[in-house]
């Protein structure tokens, strides 16, 4: 049993000295994280050509990612990393961006659209967007520098508009009895404070700035759409659209599957059959394909201590403006 023991205690002692031990060499990487280096992965195909596919998932943020025991980019540092990769690369010669997200605030929609707009300008290449389950406003918004947009056949788009959102907790702070004491400048220096009631002058210049930011929006959508008045009108509501409707007023170029957006790129860019398909990972992954989400992360339905990116998708209440639809009444 002393013996038992004994070994028992070595094997801890020798796990943590790995672990935490500072004057190990190398370091001892456990979970993949934005250290890793991006690596090409090839899904089909035995081409010299590629099509490369790049998922755009989830809510579109410049903010750093919260996930235990590793360090993860955010969307907008991941795309743009894999989008630098791609350019460096000749023989790319389409892009497929898979997108399933509901948007984002208006400065990481926007910052990605430019990085994928200056991709399609430098590189030449193909550019397709293939629509997944949700690319609505901001994930509208990123879409459209694309030669051709591809929606599925359930996909929610539309939501051209924005959103200026911002906690409230001067109920709460009431039942209290607390209270934020605020010294300012200037009497408009804590516009949009959670703290208190907003004025009748604040209120205006809120509805100012949300609607020159709609405006933007609308403007590049006419600018990549040329759209008719009529339907223009339509989108101008902001409302959602299933993929018919929006076939219909012209956001979308067509509907099909993720495989069809490829074989879409396929014939766009004129490349052969045997054209190889092709992801960036961090880690290589068993039984991959198109539908993988993630360039560093295990596969998705398993909630482990390895696996917590589940975590990024918890509410935070954080005032800003927002290129998002926020079905009900939720917070990003």
């Amino acid at each position: 049993m002393k013996r038992k023991m004994h070994r028992t205690f070595l094997t801890a002692m020798v796990a943590c000295t790995l672990l935490l031990g500072g004057c190990v060499k190398h370091r001892i990487h456990i979970f993949p994280d934005k250290s890793d280096p991006l690596k090409e992965y090839t899904l089909e195909g035995k081409g010299r050509e590629k099509i490369l596919v790049i998922p755009v998932e989830g809510f579109i943020s410049h903010t750093a990612r919260r996930v235990p025991f590793r360090s993860r980019p955010n969307l907008v540092q991941e795309i743009v990393s894999q989008l630098e990769k791609a350019k460096k690369d000749p023989r790319i010669k389409g892009l497929v961006l898979k997108v399933n997200s509901p948007g984002g605030s208006t400065f990481a929609s926007d910052a990605l659209y430019e990085e994928i707009k200056a991709f399609r300008e430098e590189s030449q290449a193909i550019l397709v967007v293939a629509m997944m389950g949700t690319a609505a406003s901001g994930g509208y918004y990123i879409s459209l520098p694309a030669h051709y947009i591809m929606a599925h056949p359930t996909t929610v788009t539309g939501s051209v508009g924005v959103l200026f959102m911002r906690p409230q907790w001067t109920r709460f702070m009431d039942k209290l009895g607390v209270h934020v004491a605020v010294e300012k400048s200037g009497e408009n220096k804590d516009m949009g404070s959670p703290f208190r009631e907003a004025s009748s002058e604040e209120k205006e210049i809120l509805r100012k700035l949300t609607h020159s930011l709609g405006a933007r929006f609308l403007e590049l959508v006419t600018l990549h759409r040329n759209l008719d008045p009529g339907a223009l009108k339509e989108v101008a509501t902001s409302r959602i659209f299933l993929a018919e409707e929006a076939l219909k007023l012209g956001l979308i170029d067509g509907i099909g599957y993720l495989d069809d957006a490829v074989e879409k790129t396929r014939v766009l860019a004129g490349l052969e059959p045997e054209a190889k398909v092709v992801v960036y990972r961090r880690q290589k992954q068993g039984n991959d394909n198109i539908y993988n989400t993630s360039a560093g992360t295990p596969s998705p339905g398993r909630i482990t201590l390895t696996d917590l990116h589940f975590l990024e998708s918890l509410p935070v209440l954080q005032s800003g403006f927002y290129y998002l639809w926020l079905p009900e009444g939720g917070v990003p």
